[in-house]
Formats: C-alpha cells, structure tokens, sequence
C-alpha cells in the first residue's frame, strides 16, 4: 500500500530529482527510465486493472510455465507449487513471476514460495504452515522482487510507474539511503541474470540456495 500518495506534479519533481541522483550510475539510471517512461493522465496515479493489462500478465505466466487457475487467490493460494490464481489486479499477477524467478530452487514448488500466506491467500493457516523464510530476509526477497514485476510491467507496455509508487519506492525520495538500495537491487538482478545490460528483465531464474544467497546479500554492504 501507497504510503504517500502522489499527484503528477508531486512526481515530476521526484523523478527529476531521482534522475539525477542517478547520474553515475548508468544501468540503475536506464532502469528508472524504463520504469517511468508511461505515465498515466489520469488525475489519480493508482493501478491499473484494464482487462488488455490482465491479459498481458496471464500470457507472462505461461510464458514461465504456471498453470494458470480461473480463479480468485481468496478461495486457494496465490501459487500453490504449479499454477497461480489468476483473478488478480495485472501488477500483482506480474509480481508472482517476480517471486518465481527470486525464489530458491528449493522453494518454487512450495505454497505461497514459502513465504507464508500472501495478502491475496484464502487458504492461509496451510500457507503459514510451510513457511521457511522469515524477516528480515523474506523483505530483502520481496525487494527483489517488487523490483523486478515492475521492470517486466514495463517491458509488457504497461504503466510501470503506479506499482513503483504503489510499492513505496519513490517514498525516501532521492535521499542518500533510497538510491543506495535501489541500485543495489539493480546491480544485484542484473548480476543474477535476471535483467540485460539494458535493464529489460530476463526468463533467467535464481539458482542459489537461501542461506548462500542472503549470506552474500548482508556481506555486500
């Protein structure tokens, strides 16, 4: 959820001011480019739920392989080890395929990846009950891959920008802390494979096991 909501010239401001801190950084910059390339005129920066938008995110999930399960997350899982529900809003559906590609080999066949129950997740004692990644690491994944759903959003053609608003990236502004994580999170997709040289996201899928991965995550400081 949005914590501070953002009109249009709110966010111009911010961009620039974005951009700018940006500036050395060539990949995280082409990134927030792609991202905020289609704003919407909308009076109300919120998301998108136009059913072309939904069919896009569909068509991206069997790009991966998931079954694809007619129905709302609130009567199943949201994944539940094969197939995603699909009766979602676009930007949440793409986020599955975030989760997908972020998740540990050894937690892609395993209810809600493991991360106990989503928002979205009816059947949530049975998704708490193989929960196996906890916080503080279980945010550094959603970082991940709140990142990356919204790169293949924009590579879709659709209005990246309002999951980056809504996912509170734009929320530290362009102070030191908020764009020393954000490239840190782009440096770290794109050295996994999961985005090109160009910052477009990639079919590619992290290998790593969780304790590996998230001990190299807090020594790279």
């Amino acid at each position: 959820m949005i914590l501070t909501p953002i009109d249009h010239t709110g966010f111009a401001g911010l961009k620039s001011e974005f951009e700018a801190a940006l500036a050395e950084d060539p990949l995280a910059l082409a990134v927030f480019r792609r991202i905020t390339a289609l704003v919407p005129e909308d009076d109300l920066l919120t998301l998108s739920t136009e059913p072309e938008h939904r069919k896009g995110a569909v068509e991206l999930c069997r790009r991966f392989g998931f079954k694809i399960l007619e129905m709302s997350p609130q009567e199943h899982f949201t994944w539940d080890g094969e197939g995603v529900a699909v009766h979602l809003e676009p930007s949440v559906l793409i986020h599955e395929v975030g989760h997908y590609q972020l998740s540990s080999p050894e937690r892609r066949k395993v209810l809600d990846f493991g991360l106990g129950a989503g928002p979205e997740t009816g059947r949530k004692a049975e998704a708490d009950a193989v929960q196996s990644l906890f916080l503080p690491e279980r945010d550094v994944e959603e970082g991940l891959c709140s990142l990356l759903g919204i790169l293949w959003e924009a590579e879709l053609g659709q209005p990246a920008v309002l999951a980056f608003l809504e996912q509170n990236w734009l929320e530290g502004g362009s102070n030191l802390q908020n764009v020393g994580h954000f490239r840190k999170v782009v440096r770290w997709l794109h050295e996994m494979g999961l985005i090109d040289d160009a910052g477009a996201p990639t079919m590619g899928l992290r290998q790593e096991g969780d304790d590996t991965f998230f001990a190299r995550w807090y020594a790279d400081c």
